[in-house]
């Protein structure tokens, strides 16, 4: 059964609904009678998430939060601190300033950090990491930036774990592709996406919602399923396709994975056209897995800078792809 839309089909679009996957969310440090809390709304279809507290308190909710705003695909995610206490913690800055890695990785969907305090501003535009978020003085102007940017071409389609749906994703891509004029793109595009979803089917062996969208010169590939395990590096029973991620990582600028809010995951995959593009796998390259195992980047010139992540993450990524290096060095 196959259902295609030239919107992302809900769960990935229905941006309107973000508000009740994300329901307010209130903590305390014990001891200490400090409270934070993440809260999100949406405005024109970008995801606002309302922070208050210590920033220091706040920072890691709010870098699931936009982990988790990101996989509904949203126009963009605004951060609002306008009720943060900044505080004098340098490595809440540094954390804040990793969420620049969502828009260097993809931007077809940016990240805007909204905060009054001027020394937060100027420390988040010279981090190598924060530099490419985008950073106003309000959230009414980060809106406006959002709204500015152009939106990526997106087009989707929903699978039955099935041993046809490989298949129908690879022909799926290759309609899409072929109507954008991306023919180019239609080689490396299909075999990922072919990796991504039969991963999916075996594994997770739940309902599919792909989406390719086109943005900045490059296509973004997205298989989203509702089981919380990684993807798994190989299968020896699937022939071809056992190979898996070292496919996809070969063929791909970058891919990672997100944590949606009903305990599923988005796995994505960013291909750029560059005159090293291989077409064909011959060979496995090194790959680079940034702090943020959920993110893996193929080493490169501009592909030295690190972030945080998750350790259960980063302990699973180790122990599924032992083949791949972790990066532990900073900016």
């Amino acid at each position: 059964m196959v259902h295609q839309s030239s919107k992302p089909p809900d769960p990935l679009g229905h941006v309107d609904r973000i508000h009740h996957v994300l329901p307010a969310h209130s903590t305390h440090r014990p001891g200490s009678g400090r409270q934070w809390s993440v809260s999100s709304r949406d405005i024109r279809q970008v995801v606002v998430l309302d922070v208050a507290g210590q920033l220091e308190d706040v920072v890691e909710d709010l870098d699931r939060a936009i982990q988790l705003a990101l996989a509904e695909g949203p126009r963009g995610v605004v951060c609002d601190l306008s009720a943060v206490q900044v505080g004098t913690e340098p490595s809440a800055i540094e954390v804040l300033a990793t969420s620049g890695r969502h828009w260097r990785d993809w931007p077809g969907i940016p990240v805007v950090v909204a905060c009054p305090d001027q020394s937060v501003r100027e420390a988040l535009n010279a981090h190598v990491l924060g530099g490419h978020l985008i950073v106003t003085e309000s959230t009414p102007a980060g809106l406006s930036a959002v709204l500015a940017t152009p939106s990526p071409l997106v087009k989707s389609l929903r699978l039955l774990p099935q041993p046809t749906a490989p298949r129908e994703s690879r022909d799926f891509v290759t309609r899409t592709l072929s109507g954008w004029g991306l023919d180019a793109f239609r080689y490396p595009a299909c075999q990922v996406i072919s990796e991504l979803v039969t991963n999916s089917t075996v594994h997770a062996g739940t309902d599919i919602a792909l989406s390719v969208a086109w943005s900045h010169e490059a296509v973004r590939l997205s298989v989203r399923d509702e089981s919380p395990d990684l993807p798994r590096r190989e299968s020896a029973h699937l022939g071809a396709h056992g190979r898996g991620l070292i496919i996809v990582a070969s063929l791909s600028r970058v891919f990672g994975v997100l944590p949606t809010a009903q305990g599923g995951k988005v796995v994505w995959a960013v291909l750029d056209l560059t005159a090293d593009m291989p077409r064909e796998v011959a060979t496995v390259p090194h790959v680079n897995q940034s702090e943020l195992p959920t993110t893996v980047t193929r080493r490169g010139p501009d592909t030295e800078e690190s972030s945080q992540m998750s350790p259960s993450f980063a302990q699973m990524a180790q122990k599924e792809y032992p083949d791949l290096s972790i990066d532990r060095g900073t900016p």
